[in-house]
């Protein structure tokens, strides 16, 4: 048999039936080896099976999604981090080491309001604020103001002062009695309130009282608000006054109201001037009050600044109702809650005339001659007054406090001729032809035109005085 007769080296046509085709040049299980050298040749591995390359496919996978899931638990550890942090020094006493005010302007932005609180150094950091601020959603809610900030407050406790706004209050006392202008005058006084009051608001169209308000308030909004309170309360009252009074609108029951603050400050006696004021309406007899004479002398102004002299009694003004029947055109003064309430309900009363008693009251009559009575009385008290309040200064003048070792002797002269220029003014005042009425006027004479009927005999009230000698009038 030869040697390569009838055997198959390379195994290829399988007829043992088991094996299978191999690829040429390739040498596996029961192959003989075709050289010597084929023989010393190392066998090849063979290709890695296709499942081993799924596995590491998957592998692969893995090891990607464990990265991304360990990246993004170290990027939450971080934001826990920070948040805490942020926490922290939001909740942490801040660096104010004493209690301050700061002063937040209407219309102030965010931005805006953080500078200014880090330059006062309420808080640690301004960008940690606006931070809060946008995390809350509070951009739009930081309210203007006046805020006193306590020492070593968080960051948390400026954030919610300035969303309750609670601001530092003012408040600006409007005594009753006061005219339109002397309101106007005390606001434009207050350095606190801002804004230009171009036209004085209407006489009586305010309501005295103690306003609160925050710095920066606009002039102007306060009166809208004194004037809503006045109409509020006037008609909150109008229903429940009496029937049948003299006065049938609101703006009468205020020009009413308005004369009754004006004659008397005591409370207690406002219903009681009010009913002697109503008895004259229904009478047809003039008010005849002083404060309306005053009025029509100054207007606005309110104070007069001297007692009334007798030829202003009857001179004519649209005010003075000495000389016209029943009310004046418009309020004489902004009267409060109390005049009013009085005016609406006035005492029952048959009294007709008031006049001072000397206490800071006021004494009433039914009839004329009582009143008579009433008024000479009052005008001995006065012309007492009158020469106590001379005497004293007359002393004060002749002997002067003592004076400095060093004064020059200039200075002595010149109080002489202060005493001397003094003594010529009393002087004047006896002799003077027309003085302040209810500081001259003899007893004789009061009484003697009692009796004539005229019309200022018949005064609800007594003239204003002062206790010390007036210019005469020139």
């Amino acid at each position: 048999m030869s040697v390569n007769k009838g055997f198959d080296w390379d195994n290829s046509t399988g007829s043992s039936g088991r094996g299978s085709a191999r690829k040429p040049g390739r040498r596996g299980y029961g192959t003989m080896p075709r050289s010597p050298a084929e023989t010393l040749e190392p066998m090849r591995a063979s290709e890695p099976p296709i499942i081993y390359r799924k596995k590491r496919e998957y592998h692969q996978t893995l090891v990607f999604m464990s990265g991304t899931l360990t990246t993004i638990m170290l990027l939450f550890i971080g934001i826990a981090l920070c948040f805490g942090l942020a926490k922290y020094l939001y909740d942490k006493e801040g660096p104010l080491a004493h209690a301050d005010i700061i002063a937040i302007p209407k219309g102030e932005g965010l931005s805006a309001i953080a500078n200014r609180l880090e330059r006062k150094n309420i808080i640690i950091d301004k960008r940690l604020f606006k931070a809060a601020v946008m995390y809350f959603g509070v951009q739009n809610k930081l309210k203007a103001g006046e805020y006193e900030i306590p020492k070593n407050a968080s960051m948390r406790d400026v954030l919610d002062r300035l969303l309750e706004g609670k601001s530092i209050l003012h408040s600006l006392p409007f005594p009753e009695g006061m005219t339109s202008q002397q309101l106007v005058d005390r606001m434009n006084a207050h350095e606190v309130l801002t804004g230009e009051i171009i036209e004085i608001p209407a006489e009586g169209s305010m309501l005295p009282d103690t306003y609160k308000f925050t710095r920066g308030m606009d002039r102007n909004e306060l009166i809208k608000r004194m004037q809503k309170a006045q109409e509020s309360f006037l008609n909150a009252i109008w229903d429940q006054r009496q029937q049948d009074l003299p006065i049938k609108t609101k703006e009468e029951a205020l020009t009413l109201a308005s004369i009754v603050e004006k004659e008397t400050g005591i409370a207690g006696e406002r219903p009681h001037i009010a009913g002697v004021f109503m008895n004259r309406l229904n009478k047809g007899i003039r008010l005849q009050s002083d404060p309306t004479i005053i009025y029509g002398l100054v207007g606005g102004v309110g104070k007069l600044g001297r007692g009334i002299f007798r030829s202003e009694i009857n001179k004519p003004t649209p005010y003075n109702t000495y000389t016209i029947d029943g009310l004046p055109p418009t309020p004489i003064a902004n009267p409060g809650r109390a005049a009013i309430e009085a005016v609406l309900n006035p005492k029952a009363t048959e009294d007709i005339y008031f006049v001072a008693d000397g206490t800071g009251g006021h004494i009433f009559a039914k009839t004329l001659k009582e009143h008579q009575n009433n008024v000479l009385n009052w005008r001995k008290i006065e012309k007492e007054r009158r020469l106590a309040a001379e005497k004293a200064a007359i002393e004060k003048l002749n002997n002067p406090d003592p004076e400095p070792e060093n004064q020059e002797k200039a200075v002595d002269t010149k109080d002489k001729k202060s005493e001397a220029d003094t003594n010529s003014i009393f002087n004047n005042l006896e002799t003077s032809e027309e003085k302040a009425v209810a500081l001259n006027v003899p007893a004789d004479q009061a009484a003697k035109q009692d009796q004539t009927g005229d019309d200022a005999t018949e005064t609800a009230s007594l003239l204003e005085t002062v206790s010390i000698p007036l210019p005469e009038k020139k």
